[in-house]
């Protein structure tokens, strides 16, 4: 199991061959670019490289008609003037005598990466490939799309593979209308896009990409597009748009698989997007999806015509794919007022067809304006050979900070043996113990941890706690007696705070309070899960109830918790499972998945020596990179619980702008 990169040289031989200032941007060197990145960043080479194939016309017929297959087919023996007539008989497409024999290599190669990824083969994958596909149509070109690469997997999955269920993230820049005329009648196939849109002002200029077409007949409500109104979008407003809309409906739909169709044209520096969403950005991205669907996600390129940009963002995602944490996110986490007016509005259109969306938690508005990062991007020079792409992209990708790799991903300090708890073999099991007067400094406030006992584990955490501190070990799980609980948690964040943690955020589940002394400084935001009180001491000081539903448990996740976690961009996150924490494994297992993003996956999960094998198991597989279990069938939210979390986001909403 691992990460797959399907890829062929070829899908570089096709290229304008006349002056067309609107297509001139589809080169080949997209794909040099893409792949020279991942070969400077080391990653190709951690990945399953599989070298594509040409799907079958019967392949291509899933989706598109014999008539237009079979016209592209005769590309091949036309001239430079017929090609050109041909291709102005399309919205935005050229065709070069390769284009047929490039455009079936990029749906093989797509339909490879489905395969290996639902048969086991790898885990996920990326499929980088050229042309295009999301706006290709049944009989017709479309925007440089030849094929619908994604479309046609999507069915393939469905036929082949039985598959019932199929999520498809569009996150191009660019509306994919093919993808939404093939499906919009399809209730297997959910279909969200968010797109530059401008009140129709932007290509392709279609009423129907606004937020209001979601779908026909059956498949009503399984189209969203989520238009982007103005440009200028960045990190804060692609995570609040995830957070508020696809993952709510994501996780009540369940899908088998999931297909992104990644266009790279929404990163910044890109021309035709003039967004601001850094490379970082599409790391975290990733790492949201990949608590779905088992983890069974396929990556399959669409657009992105700034070299730099698109090969960061590969990049980024290629290496979140492979397990790898993801990168601190830079910038303020405050969503601009017209990201928010767009993402109500389609909530408002979605509602009456998803529960998720029914229990009244939405976004607040509130009057935000953009306070872009402050980032730019180096050009390379117009006319760069697909050969030269790598020289001029090393420098650039020096200056991108992907972040070391611990040399540990996962470290456990508990009292059963790993092989007792069926962990990963790879995880390790922390035998070390700091010197006995160092660990009795620590607990010397405390005196239920001067026994023997209770000493030992304090010290196995320590060491466990220093070694994420000091970026030898990304994440672990430490046990400690029901009955030293708070105490032990007391000396876990004097540690820290004394060892270079900036910003620590705690999420205690179960009969944990705060330390009394902690100082209200903004360096701790501590957040209770408990009981059925909600309540706000402080900006950083939050109780709430720990709902009763998969939909509750779900809206608190996504509604409270990860927009918290975002905007207060905390350096380690702590976890702790108290005593009578009310939590499933797959709820635990989830919680801790999703709060690996916004601390760079450094990430702490304190249990009771009496946990269940069962939970520690689950929190070991997911922070060493599986995903969490499926939390079940959906269940809406108690009326108690929207209540409390309505509360919350109005109390908190001055100073959490992700809320």
């Amino acid at each position: 199991m691992g990460t797959a990169l399907v890829y062929h040289e070829d899908m570089t031989a096709t290229r304008l061959l006349w002056d067309d200032p609107e297509c001139e941007i589809e080169c080949p060197e997209r794909l040099a670019a893409a792949l020279e990145g991942l070969r400077h960043c080391g990653l190709e080479q951690r990945c399953l490289r599989l070298s594509a194939c040409e799907a079958s016309e019967e392949e291509l017929g899933l989706v598109h008609s014999s008539d237009f297959v079979a016209l592209v087919r005769k590309t091949q023996a036309m001239t430079k003037g017929e090609l050109q007539a041909l291709s102005k008989q399309f919205d935005a497409v050229y065709f070069h005598p390769d284009t047929f024999h490039c455009a079936r290599l990029a749906v093989g190669a797509t339909l490879q990466l489905v395969d290996a990824v639902l048969t086991g083969v790898v885990h996920n994958g990326f499929a980088l490939v050229r042309p295009p596909g999301h706006h290709s149509q049944r009989a017709a070109a479309n925007g440089f799309c030849v094929f619908n690469n994604v479309a046609i997997a999507a069915k393939y999955a469905k036929q082949k593979h039985g598959l019932h269920r199929i999520l498809i993230v569009d996150w191009d820049i660019h509306h994919g209308q093919g993808i939404q005329y093939i499906f919009e009648d399809d209730p297997s196939v959910l279909y969200f896009s968010w797109h530059r849109y401008e009140h129709g002002r932007f290509w392709p200029f279609l009423r129907e990409s606004d937020a209001d077409a979601n779908g026909q007949g059956q498949g009503r409500g399984f189209t969203v597009n989520l238009p982007w109104n103005q440009v200028g979008m960045g990190n804060a407003d692609y995570l609040a748009a995830f957070l508020h809309v696809l993952l709510p409906l994501a996780f009540e739909f369940n899908p088998e698989l999931v297909l992104v169709s990644a266009g790279f044209d929404s990163a910044i520096g890109d021309p035709e997007g003039q967004m601001r969403a850094t490379p970082e950005c599409f790391a975290h991205l990733t790492q949201m999806l990949q608590v779905l669907a088992g983890g069974r996600i396929c990556f399959v390129l669409e657009g992105g015509y700034h070299l730099e940009s698109l090969a960061q963002s590969v990049c980024m995602v290629v290496q979140t794919l492979l397990g790898d944490p993801a990168p601190l996110l830079p910038g303020p986490m405050a969503p601009c007022q017209s990201a928010l007016e767009s993402i109500q509005s389609v909530r408002e259109v979605q509602a009456p067809h998803w529960k998720s969306l029914q229990q009244d938690v939405s976004p607040v508005l509130s009057p935000i304006t953009h306070s872009p990062e402050q980032r730019s991007l180096a050009l390379i020079p117009e006319g760069t050979t697909c050969k030269a792409v790598g020289t001029a992209l090393s420098p650039l990708l020096d200056r991108l900070g992907l972040r070391p790799t611990p040399p540990v991903r996962t470290a456990v300090a508990l009292t059963l043996t790993s092989a007792a708890l069926a962990l990963p073999p790879d995880v390790l099991h922390q035998d070390g113990l700091p010197l006995r007067e160092e660990t009795e400094v620590c607990v010397r406030l405390h005196e239920s941890l001067a026994q023997d006992e209770a000493l030992a584990a304090i010290g196995k955490l320590l060491c466990l706690l220093d070694g994420i501190l000091d970026g030898q070990v990304s994440s672990g799980i430490a046990a400690t007696p029901a009955t030293v609980a708070v105490a032990t948690l007391d000396v876990v964040i004097q540690r820290c705070l004394s060892h270079g943690a900036q910003r620590l955020l705690c999420v205690a589940l179960g009969q944990l309070d705060q330390p009394l002394k902690l100082a209200d400084d903004g360096r701790i935001l501590w957040l209770n899960i408990r009981g059925k009180e909600a309540a706000t001491w402080s900006m950083f000081h939050i109780s709430t109830p720990l709902p009763g539903t998969t939909g509750g448990f779900l809206s608190c996740i996504l509604g409270l918790v990860l927009p918290l976690a975002y905007g207060f961009q905390p350096d380690l996150v702590l976890v702790a499972l108290g005593p009578a924490h009310g939590l499933q494994a797959p709820q635990a297992a989830l919680l801790t998945a999703m709060l690996q993003g916004p601390a760079g996956g450094r990430v702490l999960a304190l249990v009771e020596e009496e946990a269940t094998p069962q939970l520690v198991r689950t929190l070991a597989h997911v922070l060493h990179g599986e995903a969490p279990p499926c939390l079940g069938s959906f269940l809406m939210a108690s009326p108690e619980d929207i209540q409390a979390l309505m509360y919350l986001k109005a109390q908190l909403k001055p100073q959490w702008k992700l809320l």
